[in-house]
This record gives structure tokens, sequence and C-alpha cells, in this order.
């Protein structure tokens, strides 16, 4: 992990409350940022980290208007970085700072393969802030002693700024990470479901009375928050992870200290603002971005970090269960896929067709639950293939921004070589490519693939067994439903499935045989705030959404009142 400096780089401050003009909802057309760093130490009357106002940006009539204050030769223009590039920051106890190190991250349009924005690229020391802001935040303040009734109200609120604010959360999200408008505007429209959802259910966390068979006992539960949760996102649905993570944490009670992606912060650093305009005391949701080593380390091994909760790869997850366990940290984990959707004969074979495609070359197959093992019966392989080439030939590859696209780039340069490795590799050990195959030239940016499908592949090949994480899919044949769970279970990975049949009895047993998290019948893809999901095996730990995603940040206390009278007859034995 490297280093924070040791020199202050402390400079000018500025009031976090501006004009209105600079709010997230203004009349600009431009997209506002938050800025966040943290004072480089701890004692504030000395350092007080360089504030930004409530949207994290600031425009140049904001700029001239307000008063400048230095210390030593940096003045507050400086905030604006280049001239045609947004800078961003972290988002700690409120307000927008810059990072202790002074150094920032371009943040890259897939798209167009141009820096578009700066955020700051923080360190151990920020991350230090932000844990001390949200464990005073816990046991201090109006959000330690706030009524859950109240807590929910705020939560509520919460979910109808996001819903104001959808269309421009959604374009910057897609700046950021590449992915169809069409999908991420229909992901921020929903969003707001999981506050209302959690809001709502902040209130009725009841404990319980427990008829104890003790004499003379007064015996009761109680749910308590678990304390600073760490959330650690991934780049593919920051704000969806957000809502997953942080709605249950916080109608729990429990403070968080969000780190994103480095390659897509910057929709959770908008975000950070509407939480402030919601009413959510300062110190309840703070947002520290930077690289992994450096910023989620200093999280996972953080002593006042209760949490942590984790989604991305499996090869990940397992490095901070890990490191979590060195300090006994409760953990959640939403892993990677490998997941096979199973068309039957019996099928209804156009929506079988378009679950499959739907399944993997959406998102351009960037999803943990990437249907990306299609089994499908022998009996139908051969004309079931064809029409699927045929539809997924279809595809037209494009700017994400615009409603006609279906595949997008990809959103990272080290993914991108990833996907392209994985079909040389299917190649070489025998696949054989009927669809796609390689990049897609003559697009902006140099990171789109192929819509790509692979024929003749055996369950032992390494496009079968790996998680790719992106638009290739891997067809493989099967007699008899007996083979089709032996294949389908024959991998490390337990996140989702998929079954296409017309016999309600297959479904049935199909979904109890299936060792997945979910398992979806004539559909896929589908998600709801209601129902819980989380994978088995390498698939990770835990469940998100749905009621149960509330346990993973309660802890039960038992409560034992005596009524009796006198002394006990002996002291030293158990009651």
């Amino acid at each position: 992990m490297q280093p924070c400096p040791t020199d202050c780089p402390c400079a000018p401050s500025i009031p976090a409350a501006v004009s209105r003009a600079c709010r997230f909802g203004s009349t600009a057309s431009r997209t506002p940022a938050e800025t966040a760093a943290g004072a480089c130490c701890g004692d504030r009357s000395r350092h007080d980290g360089r504030a930004l106002p409530p949207d994290g940006h600031l425009g140049e009539s904001v700029l001239r208007s307000l008063p400048l204050r230095r210390r030593g030769h940096r003045d507050v223009h400086a905030l604006r970085g280049k001239s045609d590039m947004k800078t961003y920051g972290h988002f700690i106890d409120g307000a927008y700072v810059e990072p202790t190190g002074g150094k920032w991250i371009d943040s890259l349009n897939p798209y167009t393969g141009e820096a578009w924005a700066r955020i700051p690229q923080g360190c151990a020391q920020d991350a230090d802030r932000a844990v001390q802001a949200a464990a005073k935040a816990m046991h201090e303040g109006p959000w330690a002693g706030m009524n859950a009734s109240t807590r929910g109200k705020l939560m509520l609120r919460l979910g109808e700024l996001i819903a104001a604010n959808a269309e421009r959360l959604a374009e910057v999200e897609v700046r950021d990470n590449g992915k169809l408008l069409a999908e991420m505007l229909g992901q921020v429209r929903y969003n707001p479901e999981w506050w209302r959802y959690f809001g709502g259910l902040a209130d009725k966390l009841e404990g319980a009375v427990v008829p104890i068979d003790k004499p003379d006992m007064f015996a009761f539960t109680r749910h308590e928050p678990v304390g600073v949760v760490a959330a650690l996102t991934a780049w593919n649905s920051p704000l969806l992870f957000i809502a997953w993570k942080c709605a249950p944490a916080l109608a729990a009670g429990c403070t968080v200290v969000v780190k994103p992606s480095e390659f897509a912060s910057c929709s959770t650093l908008e975000f950070a603002a509407l939480t402030k305009e919601a009413g959510i005391p300062d110190g309840v949701f703070n947002v520290v971005t930077g690289y992994g080593p450096e910023v989620g380390s200093a999280l996972v091994e953080h002593r006042d970090v209760a949490k942590v909760t984790f989604t991305g790869s499996d090869a990940t997850g397992a490095r901070i269960y890990a490191q979590a366990a060195k300090t006994m940290k409760r953990v959640s984990l939403e892993l990677g896929g490998k997941s096979p959707n199973i068309v039957f004969d019996d099928c209804d074979i156009d929506a079988a067709i378009a679950g499959v495609i739907s399944g993997i070359f959406a998102a351009t197959g960037q999803t943990c639950i990437a249907g990306s093992r299609v089994l499908v019966q022998n009996s139908i392989k051969e004309r079931f293939t064809e029409r699927l080439v045929e539809l997924g030939r279809t595809a037209r590859k494009g700017d994400p921004m615009l409603p006609d696209t279906n595949i997008g780039p990809v959103t990272t340069a080290p993914q991108y070589r990833k996907i392209l490795d994985y079909i040389e590799i299917a190649k070489a050990e025998g696949a054989r490519c009927i669809l796609g195959g390689g990049p897609a030239p003559d697009l902006p940016g140099g990171q789109f693939v192929e819509p790509t499908i692979f024929a003749d592949v055996t369950p032992d090949m390494r496009i079968a067994r790996e998680e790719v994480f992106g638009p290739v899919l891997s067809i493989i044949g099967f007699d008899d439903e007996a083979e089709a769970v032996r294949i389908g279970n024959d991998t490390i990975y337990g996140l989702a499935a998929g079954v296409w049949t017309k016999d309600i009895g297959r479904a049935v047993r199909m979904s109890a045989a299936l060792k997945a998290g979910t398992v979806w019948v004539n559909t896929y893809r589908a998600v709801s705030y209601m129902m819980p999901f989380g994978g088995m095996k390498h698939s990770g730990i835990g469940r998100e959404s749905g009621i149960e995603a509330v346990r993973e940040y309660l802890e039960t206390k038992s409560v034992w009142i005596s009524t009796a009278q006198g002394v006990p007859a002996n002291p030293f034995v158990m009651r």
C-alpha cells in the first residue's frame, strides 16, 4: 500500500453552503460532482481540509462569487482542474474535500476513450478520516439519537430526490462505465424503490419477548445496528449497488463509507449530494475514491469498521474475506458467476432465444449474472443455434447514449484485453466460433468486442468454466434433465441459473436441483428490491435486497431481567 505523504497539504477552505445555483437539479446543463479527500490528520483545529460546495463542482459564476482564502500560494480556482473536465472529490462528513495527497485519477469515457472527469486518488488517511466521521455519526449527534421512523422518512425523501434526478445520474453513469443509457436509466428510475422499501422497513425491525422457561425471568431480544459499514462497489452498476448495500444498512441504523471502483466513481459522488439534500446527517454517508490497495484495504483493516460488503470478483472477494477475518469483521460478498441458461425442447423457443441473448449480450456481458453457458437439449440444439446466431448478428454496436444501440463498449481496458484473451483461449482449445470472435473495428474508444458465440464447447474447457465478464457465449448440448443438472452444477460458482420449459413439474424440480442463489424460469435478469439476491459456493456470502438484506446489518441482543426477590440459593451455579 502506498503511504500518504507526511507533509500536510491543507489549503483554502470554501464555505459548505454556497449558491443554490451549484446544487444538483440546478438550471445548469452540466452534471455537478463532488470532491472529497479530507484533512490529512485528525486534528481539525489545525487542518480543516478544503471543502467544496454541496454538489462538489464549482462553476465559473460560483467561483467568482466566493471569497478566496489562502494558505500558501494555492487558490480555490485550482479546484477546477482542466477547463473541459469536471473535478470530483471525496464526500466526508457532509462536505467535499480534496485528497490528502493532492493526487487525482482521470475518469475515462469508455465510448470515446477520453478523460471526462477527475476523481481523487485517496489514501489510508482519507479512509481513516471517513471512518472517523462515520463512527462519530454512529455514536454521537442526530443519527445516533434518531428514532427509526424519522430515519425511514429521510430515506423516503432520498428516494424522491433520486427519482427527480434520474436522467442526470444515469447519463453520468453511462459516461463513466459505457453501459447503455436505456439500461442505466431504467436502473436509476427503479433505484428509489430500494430506499422506499427499506425506509418503510426501518421502524418494523422488532425484537421479541421470549416465553422463557426460567422462573422469575423476563427475557426479550432487540436488534441493533452492527456499526460502521465499508461498502466496496463494482464499476458495472454503481448506483444499483449503493441501493442494495446502503439502503438496508441505513434502515438498520448503520453509517457507511463507500469505496466505489476507480473506473466508475462519478455517479456515486454525484449521489452523495442527494443524501445531504435529503437531510441525512453529516457523517452517515461518506465516499472515498481511489485504488483498492490504497483505500479499499485501509477500510477493510480499519478497527472502527464493523462490517464489509463487497461486490466484485471471487478472487478479490476471497482476499477481502481473509483480510476482514483478522479483525473478526462481518462480511457480505456478492461475487462472480458462470451461470447456466438451460433450454429444454418443450420451451417457447422464441422466448428462450430472446432470454439467452439478454442473458449474455445485455450490458455487453459485464454482469455477474450473465448466462454465459447456454445448455440446449440436443433434440433442438441445431435449430436453436441457427436462430440464436441470427438474432445475435442483429445486435447494433455504438454510442451507449443512443436508444437504438444494443452493445456498448467494454468498460475498462484491462477487461477488454481479458475478454479477447479468453476468445483466443477458446479457439485454441477447439471451440468453434460461429459469431464474432474478436474486436469490433471502426468504433470510437477502441474497447468494443463483437458479440461472440462458441459451439462445440465441452464442459471442461476454460471458456465453460471461468468467468469472462464479456459478450461471449458457450453452447453446450445435453440429453436429459439429469445431465442438464450435472453440467449446470459443474462449476465453482452458484449465483444464478435460467430454465426454459413449459413443464411446471420440471420447473419445480430444476429450481430445487440447481445450486444457485437465484433460478429464473422462462425469464432472465429479473431483480426486485423485494427479492433476496446472492450466491452459493464461490459466488458469495449473504443476501442483498428483500427483508433478509437488513439482517446482514443487525446484531441481535438478548436481554434477561430477573423479577425474583431475594438471593439465589447457590450463587456458584448457572441459573
